[in-house]
């Protein structure tokens, strides 16, 4: 059997040990694999590297893809949809493994739709792929954004600042709780709550009568009503959130209603890049290997997916029926803790 991988949508650790596992399960198997490029461009553009003779021990641990990847969609029109086609018939592609999250296992499930043999590998730092109770990709990112609040603990302290960190999250806010959570911020706004002035206040200023200072975690997707939008849109139809400023807005909020000096900061991309941590490259490691498994049991067409300590394979729809956000029970746990 001749296999293809592409990786798509935004980078994130555990991607290279993903690749990694595709590789060396279908060659024990006495298979072949051939990675497209790029994404779902490689695939529409005909971008290959092929894996014969490469020692890929040392990607178990970087971070990134060595693939590449991008957020094309290539069903945007029906040229592109027959240039991915053609490109799978001319490298003799028998089943092609498509490692992203929502979007891009939607472009999978689109392909399987139109007669080709996929398995999907759900992965995202934001950790909102349905279906699955962990993607790759998370575990590392949270980490990141918790050794940056305990960093901004220290200046906050120092200074007797209000400190605001901006971490990344769409429409699920599962980064910001884990960093609010971890590292004991004062107050955390999640996607999945509506945005209150007074409530943030009251916090910030408990936490600075207390002992000087006072964190706060928000996620970057958070409705701050008036503000509105300020970002463009991508190939899938999703805000481009980078120039929201969400944590710039709400330091300049705070300082002007309490009168505290306050400072922001966005880590951004740096949650995305760096070494996946164990949880991340066993994890990984698990859904590749169990990808190519899913495979060669005829069994196309469903995404690999942590179930418990289990990995097991799940129809695209059911992966795909609806994003997982943070819901009443960790919302409660996360408000035990505020300042």
């Amino acid at each position: 059997m001749r296999f293809g991988v592409l990786t798509g949508g935004g980078d994130c650790p555990g991607l290279n040990p993903a690749i990694r596992a595709v590789v060396y399960r279908a060659r024990q198997r006495g298979h072949t694999v051939l990675g497209f490029l790029d994404g779902w461009k490689g695939l529409r553009d005909d971008l290959t590297r092929g894996f014969e003779d490469v020692d890929l021990g040392p990607l178990v641990g970087k971070g990134g893809t060595v693939l590449g990847s991008s957020r094309t969609n290539p069903f945007t029109t029906p040229e592109d949809a027959d240039k991915v086609l053609r490109t799978l018939d001319r490298h003799g592609i028998d089943v092609l493994i498509a490692i992203g999250g929502d979007d891009t296992l939607s472009a999978g499930r689109e392909l399987a739709r139109r007669g080709r043999k996929v398995v999907g590998v759900p992965k995202t730092m934001d950790n909102d792929v349905g279906a699955t109770d962990w993607t790759f990709g998370f575990d590392s990112a949270a980490t990141v954004a918790v050794e940056a609040l305990e960093r901004l603990r220290d200046t906050a302290d120092s200074h007797h600042r209000v400190v605001v960190l901006e971490v990344m999250g769409r429409h699920a806010g599962w980064v910001a709780l884990a960093t609010g959570l971890a590292a004991g911020a004062d107050f955390t706004l999640l996607p999945e709550e509506p945005y209150r002035p007074e409530e943030l206040l009251q916090h910030v200023r408990a936490g600075v009568a207390r002992r000087g200072y006072a964190l706060v975690v928000a996620s970057e997707g958070i409705d701050l009503g008036a503000k509105g939008s300020v970002g463009g849109k991508d190939e899938f139809g999703h805000e481009l959130l980078r120039e929201r400023g969400v944590g710039a807005f709400l330091a300049r909020q705070i300082e002007e209603q309490t009168k505290f000096e306050t400072r922001s900061a966005q880590i951004g991309h740096i949650q995305r890049g760096g070494p996946p941590t164990l949880f991340d490259r066993l994890l990984a490691t698990r859904l590749g290997a169990k990808a190519v498994d899913l495979a060669l049991a005829g069994r196309t067409g469903e995404v690999a997916v942590l179930r418990g300590s289990e990995v097991v394979g799940v129809p695209f729809d059911e992966a795909l029926r609806s994003p997982k956000v943070v819901g009443p029970e960790w919302i409660d746990l996360l408000h035990t803790f505020d300042g």
